[in-house]
């Protein structure tokens, strides 16, 4: 079976949300549900299909999350002793070298990935091109836009 990675703080984050689904979305749609249902006819019943599907988005978001955190491998990185090493779960510092711009990202699983937080997932090409790399050295990273260059500022594991 594939155990697909993920850092403890990511788990963490998946827990919460897996536990705010479970204790106060699932009652409130219930609740939704029943207050729609009073209101008579389903079949033209605007409320009640709404609250539906707001079951089902949230039912599937549930099972979802429970498949991952029980399959997954959480890692913790501030213990897995690589200094000076991109790896799985690092904050990585880059600087681009055309532009000068700084941009920081933690390498994380696929699931937990998210490009609003500076969380970029293990598989994406940056990532792939940072992992074994030390401070200072140039990753070169074939991205749909072209090829880019970075240069490695810090590493941090949290």
């Amino acid at each position: 079976m594939d155990r697909p990675p993920i850092t403890s703080v990511g788990a963490d984050r998946l827990k919460e949300e897996l536990n705010v689904l479970k204790t106060i979305t699932r009652p409130q749609i219930v609740e939704a549900i029943a207050t729609a249902r009073e209101h008579g006819d389903l079949k033209e019943n605007a409320e009640y299909h709404a609250a539906r599907e707001q079951q089902s988005f949230a039912e599937g978001r549930i099972q979802e999350l429970e498949s991952v955190l029980s399959t997954a491998q959480i890692i913790d990185v501030t213990n897995l002793g690589v200094e000076g090493r991109v790896v799985f779960g690092a904050t990585v510092e880059l600087e681009d070298l055309d532009t000068e711009e700084t941009v920081t990202y933690q390498i994380v699983g696929d699931v937990e990935a998210d490009i609003k937080l500076n969380l970029i997932a293990v598989s994406s090409p940056i990532a792939r091109a940072l992992i074994g790399k030390e401070e200072g050295d140039v990753a070169t990273v074939k991205a749909p836009a072209g090829i880019r260059e970075y240069e490695i500022v810090d590493i941090k594991y949290i």
